[in-house]
């Protein structure tokens, strides 16, 4: 629904519609200074769901993407799931035929497939009967940096905290859009700025709210968001990490634990987990039929979603492939066959 919300740069406002035509424009003139002439042919490559059990909607989020497409100078335009894309950069590294669990678990969507794969059944140009099952869960790492940033920041900005009438809290929304990536800049509106400031006159603890204040009139929403997602990256290869928000984002500085953090992502990650379940039944396999787990997307490096991802398959190995390539390395590949010079 915010594909059409616009945002102002410097005197214009732009739909996110707009942004997105004018960088897959600039991706089609980039790849043009190497080819020779812009290419008017484009895979592009999409989740198992844009929009979770509603198929109106993901239909009508692929139509946007591919009116953008269209807008950018592509003619011929086609799409592939990310996880069977994933799958297809996977398959150039495998000797012999096997059945590979593809878990591709991106920044906003965590994506799945069950594919046959082989050297041989790499050379063909139709490889439906290859693919078993794919599914996905609209969750990620922007979700993970969310429910961080709620659990070890937003409290220090007044989360929860009380007013001086007995029985309210300060409202949660402003915490929840706070540590939402695209509802950040909902909160520039003066009029929320306003209700904030009286928010401050009511509060039982107003240096929390003062904090809060500060943030958003110095609009440090994403500079703050960004600290926490460090904060899980280093948590990532490490037990321990410093969130530091000098005074000139927000004044807090704590440290967190990757056990704060796991707790804080639990939910999500057992919702990714039984999407793994899900696939093996439509595939008509049980676990121990998928003998290899290919793992990319920038959040399939944090432990315990590894962790999960490996306790679904027990028996089967896991590799990890590129986190930020694997899938457009495939899309590549896919396009080769689409699009080949006959």
């Amino acid at each position: 629904k915010l594909f059409e919300e616009t945002t102002q740069v410097k005197l214009k406002r732009y739909a996110f519609g707009e942004i997105i035509a004018t960088f897959l424009q600039f991706l089609r003139t980039a790849a043009g200074e190497n080819l020779g002439a812009p290419p008017t042919s484009v895979v592009l490559g999409r989740p198992a769901f844009f929009v979770d059990d509603d198929p109106e909607a993901d239909a009508a989020a692929e139509r946007q993407l591919e009116a953008a497409a269209r807008a950018a100078g592509f003619e011929r335009i086609a799409f592939q799931f990310e996880p069977i894309a994933a799958a297809l950069d996977y398959e150039q590294s495998v000797n012999a035929e096997e059945i590979a669990l593809v878990a591709d678990i991106g920044g906003g969507t965590s994506d799945f497939s069950v594919v046959r794969v082989s050297p041989e059944r790499a050379r063909s140009s139709d490889r439906r009967q290859d693919i078993l099952g794919f599914t996905g869960v609209h969750i990620g790492g922007t979700d993970f940096d969310k429910q961080l940033g709620l659990a070890s920041v937003m409290p220090a900005l007044g989360l929860r905290s009380p007013l001086r009438r007995k029985g309210l809290d300060a409202p949660s929304w402003y915490f929840y859009d706070l540590a939402t990536w695209h509802r950040i800049s909902f909160l520039d509106d003066p009029k929320v700025l306003t209700e904030v400031r009286g928010v401050l006159r009511d509060s039982a603890e107003p240096e929390k709210i003062e904090r809060l204040l500060r943030v958003l009139e110095q609009r440090k929403g994403h500079e703050l968001l960004a600290g926490v997602e460090s904060a899980k990256i280093e948590l990532s290869r490490a037990d321990l990490a410093t969130l530091n928000l000098d005074d000139s984002v927000a004044d807090i500085s704590r440290e967190i634990t990757r056990a704060e953090l796991e707790a804080a992502v639990a939910d999500s990650v057992q919702r990714i987990r039984s999407r793994i379940d899900d696939v093996l039944r439509m595939a008509g396999l049980t676990p121990d039929s998928v003998s290899a787990v290919f793992l990319t997307g920038g959040a399939a490096r944090m432990p315990s979603v590894r962790k999960s991802i490996a306790a679904a398959v027990p028996t089967a190995r896991l590799t990890a492939g590129d986190a930020f390539g694997s899938v457009a390395t495939g899309l590549a590949l896919d396009a080769a066959k689409r699009f080949a010079e006959r």
